[in-house]
């Protein structure tokens, strides 16, 4: 209704929670060459949802990418079905707006439902192969080179230019967005040395030179492209005074439709080269005006292309213990308790099968040096109280202790600290664990969502694990391959794959726990969230412990 401009016709159908947006969005797609099977707004989605369009365009043989503007969604387990279906044969790029807590409460006025946490959209997008844009123009940017060239095979991109600045930066941001250089075989460089200036850089990225004319354009694009080792080529132009832009595009078109790969271009500039962008985006070579963005969409296409060829796994059913679980739970019910005491915890998660360090609760000094002894030293104690949640806090921990004098002394100084930190708590006794040493230090933890339900969380652990804040998120069930890229996707992930000569932490068995996790919170609504931290992992082939558990239960 908003809008003054008909779409173009062509293979993207575009989704939009915003009715103005969309009038905008046609002006500039006008102007980016970019056509349309469907142009849907769904407004404050009164009566038809995003599940309801995405059912619609699953096969509609018009459509070979979908591009999403949302402010929420109303289902998100049913949106990860549908669109992991979809993905399997087309991408799905979304931009989710409301990414912030002031954006959230402007998206939630706006349509007039509770917008979900940032993390959990992020989890259900990776769940389901949808790509996640940050801007409007990332969108349709990404969007075009799905729309209008091959998927790339892997990684491995050539870079072709005029100009050795334009194509250092090109390089910098393959890199950064986690593409590959390609190695070019003998015989494309032999072509190249026979064929480009003495002058002319021969190798990735190729320069062949300022005053580049069309033909070496054709012969630098056909040599790397009939290279086995290149996946994906971007092509930079800069004008200069003696450069025929119109060919030089009519050349790249020509060539690159004797291709299967993907072939990108960046005619740096405006006007002076605003014929030679009409002609590639008409002929369906998508254009850019910057490295960077164009390196980018690429890397889009790669991570679709990765996700399209990705391992099918299928969720794991464990055995387990549940009537042990469902006994330590109704326990806690019936006693009014919010929390479990840690070595309820430890048991909950021992019944489902996680690695749990040898741990037990002594109700006197006496008990605790038998447990000590029985374990082996050193040990650990913890106040074992239904009133003490943070028990660092209350000074209730003592670490490394190493003899019957120390379990003794420690017990004592617990329950004083604890009587002064919270005068009348109940005192059950301590936790006596043995003392775990060595390897890394991992978090697992849940939480419900008020929309979405369950919400999975790893990352390194330890006591600074909310300052640094690196953390990935799923929504159960997790698949076993979905659980080893959310461990891969933390910032941190160098530490677990071994620094300086370090042994690789074992990855396996994190996943393993993440899965395992997942079925219990699935098996059991009225637990409302919990903490493994840390979760003590070790070298490859040895494992993990969970050392320090918290279950809130409703």
């Amino acid at each position: 209704t908003f809008s003054r401009t008909i779409p173009r016709a062509g293979n993207i159908a575009f989704i939009s929670q915003s009715g103005a947006l969309c009038a905008a969005i046609l002006d500039y797609a006008k102007s980016e060459h970019i056509g349309f099977s469907k142009f849907v707004s769904m407004g404050n989605k009164a009566d038809i949802m995003e599940n309801d369009l995405l059912l619609t365009l699953k096969d509609d043989p018009q459509t070979d990418v979908i591009l999403m503007y949302l402010e929420d969604l109303v289902n998100g387990r049913e949106f990860i079905k549908i669109a992991r279906e979809i993905t399997s044969k087309k991408p799905i790029l979304v931009i989710k707006s409301g990414r912030t807590p002031q954006g959230a409460r402007a998206a939630s006025s706006h349509t007039g439902a509770l917008a979900g946490s940032d993390e959990v959209y992020s989890a259900i997008f990776a769940q389901c192969g949808v790509l996640r844009v940050e801007t409007i123009e990332e969108l349709f940017s990404y969007g075009k080179a799905f729309a209008k060239q091959p998927l790339p095979k892997g990684r491995k991109m050539a870079i072709i230019t005029n100009a050795g600045g334009p194509g250092i930066i090109a390089t910098d941001a393959c890199i950064r967005y986690n593409l590959e250089l390609s190695t070019f075989q003998k015989n494309t460089i032999k072509k190249l040395k026979t064929k480009l200036p003495p002058a002319a850089n021969i190798n990735n990225p190729v320069d062949i030179l300022g005053d580049a004319s069309s033909e070496r354009y054709r012969v630098a694009l056909n040599s790397v492209l009939k290279d086995s080792n290149v996946e994906g080529v971007i092509v930079i132009l800069t004008p200069a005074a003696v450069t025929d832009i119109k060919e030089i595009a009519k050349v790249i078109t020509n060539t690159s439709a004797k291709s299967n790969k993907p072939v990108l271009c960046c005619f740096m500039g405006l006007f002076d080269v605003s014929e030679g962008i009409m002609m590639l985006e008409e002929n369906g070579i998508p254009h850019y005006r910057f490295p960077e963005v164009t390196a980018r969409a690429l890397s889009n296409m790669c991570d679709y292309s990765w996700w399209m060829k990705r391992p099918k796994t299928v969720v794991r059913k464990f055995k387990t213990n549940k009537k042990i679980v469902s006994r330590i739970i109704n326990n806690a019910k019936n006693e009014k308790r919010p929390f479990l005491l840690e070595q309820e915890a430890l048991n909950v998660f021992k019944a489902y099968g996680l690695p749990v360090v040898d741990s037990a609760i002594a109700t006197n000094e006496r008990e605790a040096v038998k447990v000590a002894e029985r374990f082996g030293y050193p040990v650990v104690i913890k106040i074992a109280s239904p009133d003490i949640l943070h028990k660092f806090d209350a000074g209730g921990v003592r670490l490394n202790l190493k003899n019957r004098d120390d379990v003794i002394n420690s017990y004592r100084e617990i329950v004083a600290n604890v009587k002064s930190y919270k005068p009348g708590a109940k005192i059950k006794g301590m936790t006596v664990q043995k003392m775990i040493e060595g390897g890394k230090e991992a978090i697992i933890g849940m939480n419900r969502d008020v929309q979405f339900g369950p919400l999975l969380m790893f990352g390194l652990g330890g006591i600074y694990v909310e300052a640094i804040k690196d953390v990935t998120f799923r929504l159960p069930p997790v698949r076993s391959l979905s659980a080893i890229r959310m461990i891969k996707s933390i910032r941190s992930y160098k530490i677990l794959e071994g620094i300086r000569g370090e042994e690789p932490s074992d990855i396996n068995a994190i996943a393993e726990c993440l899965e395992r996790i997942s079925q219990l919170v699935l098996d059991f609504e009225s637990i409302l969230e919990l903490d493994i931290n840390p979760l003590r992992v070790f070298n490859k082939g040895n494992g993990c412990k969970v050392v320090d558990a918290r279950i809130i239960i409703k």
